[in-house]
């Protein structure tokens, strides 16, 4: 996906705190460009109060759908058949789909089946099945926390760091013992959708694996003048 990638943002607002507003967007403009910003929810009611201050300052586009049964979520519903109207016309590269619902898993798949680019954006308990089907899943505590390259604690509710590391590098170790960073992180992407570096309390790959004792790291330019960095095993 490129910086001008075509992305719909949906935003499940019965679901999703208004708190993170700012920062989703900030989020989606490092995988393109939002076109299509959308918020569903019953705006007749006190519980979306929160957000309609953001709809005007972010131009994010209300979509309203009342509940009328109580008890049923109509949102999911309106949710999804403009996900699907949007897919269909044709207009967008990928999508953004904010909420910590499941109900949303099977919405994920089908629009990744379509070739398009799916970014998840919810809670960190958000249901596995969601997360899973996405392209990338972004936690909103990730994305409120102000990490520091230093604070390298990890959180209880990813998976363990240091076997989601050893097992890129196997995998993608070639025949001068290490492996290339870039391409650990693109396996580490594909296999874990919401494997993250900030997860951990650092904004870079290249940071998180310098504070890792069982790995050697080493920066080495290429005949392009970059600078890479490399990882081998101790």
């Amino acid at each position: 996906m490129t910086d001008t990638a075509r992305l719909a943002v949906l935003i499940d607002a019965d679901n999703a705190s208004s708190s993170v507003a700012r920062e989703v967007l900030e989020e989606v403009t490092k995988y393109g460009i939002a076109t299509v910003k959308r918020a569903f929810g019953d705006w007749t009611t006190q519980n979306l109060v929160g957000w309609k201050a953001h709809l005007h300052k972010h131009a994010i586009q209300p979509i309203q759908q009342f509940s009328y049964t109580q008890g049923k979520n109509s949102t999911d519903s309106a949710f999804i058949i403009d996900a699907m109207d949007l897919l269909y016309a044709g207009n967008v590269d990928g999508f953004c789909l904010v909420s910590s619902d499941s109900d949303f898993t099977r919405l994920a798949t089908r629009l990744r089946e379509a070739g398009k680019v799916v970014y998840g954006m919810g809670e960190r308990k958000t249901p596995e099945p969601f997360i899973a089907a996405c392209d990338k899943f972004i936690f909103f505590e990730v994305l409120k926390a102000t990490a520091e390259p230093t604070a390298h604690a990890k959180v209880a509710d990813v998976p363990d760091l240091k076997e989601l590391l050893v097992h890129a590098i196997r995998e993608t170790t070639r025949d001068s013992g290490w492996s290339r960073l870039a391409t650990v992180g693109s396996l580490l992407g594909k296999t874990h959708t919401s494997f993250d570096p900030r997860n951990y309390g650092f904004k870079k790959l290249s940071d998180l694996v310098r504070t890792q004792s069982y790995l050697e790291v080493r920066d080495a330019p290429d005949s392009t003048e970059f600078v890479h960095v490399e990882l081998r095993l101790k």
